[in-house]
């Protein structure tokens, strides 16, 4: 997940919070989202050792596939008190993923909480090819 150049960008949106990102193809997409999404939520410091989560998700189609990615990642930050640290996709298609995810646990003193995002939702979502590259539009709650 680390990345110096910028793989997204804040849109105008009322009340809640819209991204565009960008990726070489669908797993750079769905690899570049998750970091960005994480980037929104908090502050990390260096992880030491991390633990590793294999997923397998399946959706309707990419919009859903991408929703559903994104909610787990954000699961196991609020639900489960783990930081994603890194991703990698190992398989994607139109209506599954299969993945892993490099966990640290959740420390209040070395994770500083920058927004706190409440869901990742359906309105607007837009996951699709432009030209060379692959774009996603993605809003927040808030």
């Amino acid at each position: 997940m680390a990345c110096d150049t910028p793989v997204y960008s804040l849109l105008d949106h009322t009340a809640d919070l819209k991204i565009r990102v960008w990726g070489r193809d669908l797993l750079d997409l769905f690899e570049n989202a998750a970091t960005s999404m994480m980037r929104f939520l908090l502050e990390a410091g260096p992880a030491d050792e991390t633990e590793v989560i294999s997923i397998s998700l399946t959706a309707e189609d990419l919009n859903d596939l991408m929703v559903r990615w994104l909610s787990e990642i954000l699961y196991l930050l609020m639900g489960e008190h783990q930081v994603v640290v890194q991703s990698k996709l190992n398989a994607i298609n139109r209506s599954h993923l299969d993945a892993v995810l490099h966990v640290i646990p959740y420390d209040p003193d070395k994770h500083q909480m920058e927004t706190e995002i409440k869901a990742v939702t359906y309105h607007q979502i837009d996951v699709s090819p432009r030209g060379s590259h692959w774009q996603a539009e993605i809003v927040f709650d808030l």
